[in-house]
């Protein structure tokens, strides 16, 4: 055992975040006081521990001995007074700042001596402003679960302003033999993690909100064309909008009124209605008689295309997105080529993922415009052209969007909408707008995450290691910037910026200032990753 692992740990709260960690602390070795004021809710969480102890030992996750042991070092207790002898306490009591004051205060006056650590679980508030009820607030951490506990690999251990070294290394070491990855950030709404997250929901609402999309589309588009386990809105109504609403008014608040945070009009007329989500069977979906939010989304069938002999596919552009695109239809069969290599030829269609000014004039054929530096109302005004985005990396099941303007040509809907299925890629038909659906969401993910870096709250590798493991995103938002492209995400956030006027979209300095050095990411060799010389040709390994 560390020697800075404490002997006893204290827990308070039973309930299914207690259970968990108090779970994970007998299972490190610890002697296990678990504390909650109901009797009913302390017998509830007890027996939960020891049943999913048991279910372990059961699947081969530890051994049936292991789980004994562990069930043994479990103690229950009805007082605070009980926890006396911890030289840990975790808090996991309901997220109220009034509460959890309340409680420290009793706890480091009444209770522990001056050693002992007193963490928070809170998800929501300063850690700092509950610590300053304690007599020594430089005892008081953050210790940042993910539910479920005892399944998340990721612990936040956060440092609040007073928080000391010794006490940062007690919450570490604790978390480590809990079998976590520990990362230590600083205090601020949502911590890291949470906080690099809060895009995935809150851009999605805006995008309901304009009609750009459904609710089904933008959570179906997420799925298959981000590789989310689940959509935006599925995520809300497993969650609780009244919490999600809650967790963004308190970012909102906390942060004095940041335009990124503001709070969506939606989710609030929800919550005042009543549709709350799978808790009361009635959110974005109905979960009624059975039904459920959708999962599965099966590849549509591969289309027998008649192109009429003509298998010339122009890709316009030199991005990530291009070059995949290239290789994608060359696979497939078709004739694909660069503006240079089909000069004089007519295509059958013509993809502009951002042509360059050295580009033969990109014409006969219809077109397809990538909609990353504006909507396709501003790249083609009053043109013929039908508009698409699509973000690396694309693979068999992926998704790519598709848009029209009033003045769209027929042929170049048709066109565009029979090609991508040749390639294996399922589409979506979405409103007009920067990014469209998915680039916007990731884009703001990616943003959200260089403000993070920029004010210190924590280290790329930190980002990237904490929404994978601490929320299952498919990968690290950096790194996946890196693949995308940084020029890329800053072109659909400076063309939001420019369409909205609105400062929620202005670009984080740190992303601005890596493009304008040029370090644009894995086709450059460095963004906010380095990479080796020849990171350019594999153009997608995602992990740095």
């Amino acid at each position: 055992m560390s020697p800075d692992l404490p002997t006893t740990i204290g827990v308070v709260g039973a309930g299914t975040m207690g259970a968990g960690i108090a779970q994970l602390a007998c299972l490190a070795g610890a002697r296990t006081i678990l504390h909650d004021p109901d009797p009913a809710a302390l017998e509830r969480g007890a027996s939960v521990l020891r049943e999913q102890l048991e279910r372990g030992a059961a699947r081969g996750r530890w051994s049936a001995e292991a789980a004994s042991a562990a069930a043994e070092r479990l103690e229950l207790a009805g007082s605070l007074a009980a926890l006396a002898p911890c030289g840990l306490v975790i808090e996991a009591a309901p997220e109220s700042l009034t509460l959890k004051r309340e409680l420290f205060a009793r706890l480091s006056h009444e209770v522990v001596d001056d050693r002992c650590v007193l963490a928070t679980n809170t998800s929501s508030l300063l850690v700092t402003a509950i610590a300053a009820a304690a007599t020594r607030p430089e005892r008081v951490v953050g210790m940042h679960f993910f539910d479920p506990a005892p399944r998340m690999r990721l612990l936040e251990v956060v440092a609040a302003e007073h928080s000391s070294e010794d006490a940062l290394t007690v919450a570490r070491a604790t978390g480590e033999a809990m079998g976590k990855l520990v990362i230590t950030v600083a205090d601020g709404p949502g911590f890291l993690v949470n906080r690099c997250a809060h895009p995935f929901t809150l851009e999605a609402l805006r995008l309901l909100q304009e009609g750009i999309a459904d609710v089904a589309t933008i959570d179906r588009i997420c799925r298959l064309g981000g590789g989310f386990r689940v959509g935006p809105f599925e995520l809300l109504d497993r969650v609780g909008i009244d919490v999600a609403h809650a967790v963004a008014r308190s970012f909102w608040e906390q942060s004095f009124g940041e335009p990124r945070w503001r709070p969506s009009q939606i989710a609030a007329r929800m919550v005042a209605a009543g549709r709350t989500g799978r808790k009361v069977g009635r959110g974005f979906y109905e979960y009624g008689d059975g039904r459920s939010a959708p999962s599965d989304d099966p590849l549509p069938p591969e289309l027998d295309q008649d192109a009429g002999g003509n298998r010339l596919v122009v890709v316009a552009g030199d991005s990530a997105l291009a070059a995949e695109l290239l290789d994608f239809a060359a696979a497939a069969g078709w004739d694909a080529r660069t503006p240079i290599e089909a000069e004089g030829e007519e295509p059958w269609l013509i993809l502009d993922c951002g042509a360059d000014q050295d580009d033969p004039p990109l014409q006969g054929g219809p077109q397809a415009i990538c909609c990353a530096a504006g909507s396709l109302a501003a790249l083609d005004p009053g043109g013929a052209a039908a508009g698409f985005h699509a973000l690396p990396p694309l693979g068999p099941g992926s998704l790519v969007e598709l848009t029209r303007g009033p003045d769209s040509a027929p042929a170049a809907i048709d066109r565009v909408a029979r090609f991508f299925p040749t390639l294996g890629l399922a589409t979506a038909s979405v409103g007009d707008a920067p990014g469209l659906v998915l680039g916007r969401i990731v884009c703001q993910l990616v943003n959200e995450a260089a403000f993070a870096l920029d004010e210190g709250v924590g280290s790329p590798a930190d980002v990237d290691a904490g929404l994978v493991e601490g929320l299952d995103h498919p990968r690290g938002i950096l790194g996946w910037a890196d693949a995308i492209g940084l020029d890329h995400v800053t072109d659909v956030l400076g063309a939001l910026a420019e369409e909205y006027g609105e400062a929620r979209y202005r670009t984080a300095p740190r992303l601005r200032r890596l493009v304008l050095s040029g370090r644009l990411g894995q086709t450059t060799g460095e963004g906010f990753y380095r990479y080796p010389n020849d990171a350019g040709s594999g153009r997608l390994g995602i992990s740095p």
